[in-house]
C-alpha cells in the first residue's frame, strides 16, 4: 500500500504540537476531525481577497463566489454519487440535515398514529428530531434492537413493519460502537415496503466509500467539520422527486420564486431549501477537502484504517480489566471502552495530561448506553492520520491509569 503517514501528517498542522510536554495523540475525531493545510490557508486567503455573498450579485467577487459555490455542490454530488446536483442541499451539518428532513417529511407524509422505525444505536441528532416531529404529528418511534456486540438485529426489521409505517432513518456508522450497518440490506427491505429510507452518514463519509444510489437510500446527511472540512457546513442529499413534494423546512431569502403578502412560491431545487444565507465559504471549503481525500484515495483510506482497527482492537482487548463495547468485525477504528470502576472522566483527565485526547461520556447515545446499563465510556476514535505507534502509547497510557487506581 503506497501511503506515506508522515507526508500525512505533515499535512494537519495541529499535530505537530505537545500538551502537558508530551506529544500529542489525538484521538477525538468522531467528535471532530483535524483540518489539513490547504483548508487552512484558504480560509485566510479567502476573507483576504475573495469574500462575497453569493447569488443575485453582479459584480464580479459575487459571481466568482457563487461559481465556486455552486462547483462545491458538484464535488459533493460525485464523492456521494447524487444523479445531479439538485439532490445536494447545504445545510448547518448533519444534525441541521436530518431536523430539515424530520419536519418536512412529517408535514407532507405523516399523519395520527404512523411509525418511523429508527435503531437503538442512534446518536441523539437521528432521535430527537425524529421525537419531535412524532409529537407534533402525533406519530410514534419504533426501535430495532442490537445485539450485545454491537450489531443491528436486521432480521428483526420487517416484523417491525406495519401499514401505519412510513419511514426508516438509521445510522450509517456508530459513532459509540464504530459499527458499519449494512444500509444497502435496509434500504432493499424499505423499497420493498414503500418506505421512505433515510440514513445519517456522519461517521461514515470520512471512513469509507458512500455511494448513495448504489445504497438505494432516499435521504443520506452527512456534516463537514467531521470529513476534515469547515465548521458549520453541512449535507442532505435527497432523492430529487422526494425534494420536489418537500415543503421548505426554513423561510427567507433566496429560497423563493415570488413574494407578496397574500401568498409566497418557492424556487427550485435545490435553493427551496437554502433559506438566507448559507455558509457559502463552508462550502467551497468542504469541496476542497473532498479533492484532497480524493487525492490520497478512498480505498487507500479504508485500507489503512482497517489495519488501525484490527491492530486497536487487539492491542486493547488485550489490557486485563477493559470492557470493550462493539466487538463486530465490520467497523471503522473507534473503540469505546471502560476500565475497571475507574470512571471515564477520571481516566479520561490523566490520559490528557499524558497528551492523549480521548472523549469521555455519553457520546450522545444516552440510550445505547441504557442498553448496556453504563453512564458512559472512553471513547478513541482514530483516522488516517492516526499511527499505530499512537496506539502504542494509548496502550501503555491506559496501563498506567490502572496501576494508578490499583
Amino acid at each position: 500500500m503506497n501511503f506515506d503517514i508522515q507526508k500525512i501528517r505533515s499535512d494537519f498542522p495541529i499535530l505537530n504540537q505537545t500538551i502537558y510536554g508530551k506529544p500529542l495523540v489525538y484521538m477525538d475525531n468522531a467528535a471532530t476531525s483535524q483540518k489539513p493545510e490547504i483548508l487552512i490557508d484558504f480560509l485566510k486567503s479567502f476573507y483576504t481577497k475573495d469574500n462575497s455573498n453569493i447569488h443575485r450579485g453582479v459584480h464580479m467577487l459575487s459571481q466568482q463566489v457563487t461559481e465556486q459555490y455552486e462547483n462545491a455542490r458538484g464535488k459533493v454530488r460525485e464523492f456521494i454519487n447524487a444523479k445531479n446536483k439538485n439532490e445536494i442541499i447545504f445545510t448547518s451539518g448533519a444534525t441541521g440535515s436530518i431536523n430539515l428532513l424530520a419536519f418536512s417529511l412529517g408535514e407532507k407524509f405523516i399523519k395520527k398514529g404512523d411509525e418511523i422505525i429508527i435503531s437503538q444505536m442512534e446518536h441523539h441528532a437521528n432521535i430527537v428530531p425524529w421525537q419531535l416531529m412524532c409529537e407534533r404529528k402525533q406519530a410514534r418511534l419504533v426501535i430495532l434492537s442490537i445485539t450485545e456486540n454491537g450489531e443491528l438485529e436486521t432480521d428483526k426489521l420487517e416484523s417491525l413493519i406495519k401499514d401505519k409505517t412510513k419511514i426508516i432513518s438509521i445510522v450509517h456508522v456508530s459513532n459509540m460502537l464504530g459499527t458499519i450497518n449494512n444500509i444497502k440490506e435496509i434500504s432493499a427491505i424499505a423499497k420493498k415496503h414503500n418506505l421512505i429510507m433515510a440514513a445519517d452518514g456522519a461517521q461514515a463519509v470520512q471512513h469509507g466509500k458512500v455511494d448513495v444510489q448504489e445504497l438505494g437510500v432516499d435521504f443520506y446527511a452527512f456534516s463537514g467539520h467531521k470529513v476534515f472540512g469547515p465548521l458549520g457546513i453541512g449535507v442532505l442529499y435527497g432523492r430529487e422527486q422526494l425534494l420536489e413534494e418537500l415543503p421548505p423546512y426554513q423561510g427567507g431569502g433566496d429560497m423563493v420564486d415570488r413574494v407578496t403578502f397574500e401568498k409566497t412560491t418557492f424556487n427550485e431545487l435545490p435553493f427551496k431549501f437554502e433559506a438566507g444565507t448559507t455558509n457559502y465559504i463552508g462550502a467551497i471549503g468542504l469541496g476542497l477537502v473532498l479533492d484532497y481525500l480524493n487525492s490520497i484515495g478512498i480505498d487507500t483510506i479504508i485500507s489503512y484504517e482497517k489495519e488501525l482497527m484490527q491492530y486497536g482492537q487487539e492491542k486493547l482487548m488485550n489490557i486485563d480489566g477493559l470492557t470493550m463495547y462493539g466487538k463486530v468485525k465490520n467497523k471503522i477504528p473507534v473503540f469505546s471502552f471502560l476500565l475497571n470502576n475507574i470512571h471515564p472522566y477520571d481516566a479520561g483527565m490523566i490520559l490528557d495530561k499524558m497528551g492523549i485526547a480521548v472523549r469521555t461520556g455519553t457520546h450522545c447515545t444516552q440510550p445505547l448506553m441504557q442498553k448496556y446499563g453504563i453512564d458512559g465510556t472512553i471513547r478513541a476514535s482514530l483516522t488516517f492520520y492516526n499511527t499505530k505507534e499512537e496506539i502504542d502509547i494509548l496502550e501503555k497510557a491506559l496501563r498506567k491509569v490502572m496501576e494508578m487506581f490499583g
